[in-house]
């Protein structure tokens, strides 16, 4: 069954964000993950911390997620990411 991902940023470097962006979707698809809603069209109603993105990724099982987040290959990657923003990654089981 699908497992799906919440990926919210607070935007704090624009620069570092766009670069992220780039290696950002091999890493996921690496993981069998693939985005499903959001991205760069997101438009927040509220943003009470700065500028928000925010994508929803699904993955074919929650072990794809948790490979996805653990891959050593992808420190870099990741890392990247964490400098562009600060980060919320919320795993959210399908619903029934």
């Amino acid at each position: 069954m699908s497992h799906y991902a919440l990926v919210t940023m607070v935007v704090k470097d624009n620069e570092k964000l766009a670069q992220y962006l780039a290696v950002g979707g091999p890493a996921v698809a690496k993981h069998g993950g693939k985005p499903i809603a959001g991205g760069p069209a997101s438009l927040a109603l509220q943003e009470p911390h700065g500028t928000t993105r925010g994508v929803v990724l699904e993955f074919p099982l929650s072990e794809n997620l948790t490979e996805w987040l653990n891959d050593p290959e992808l420190v870099e990657v990741h890392a990247l990411r964490d400098a562009a923003a600060d980060v919320t990654i919320l795993s959210l089981p399908a619903m029934g």
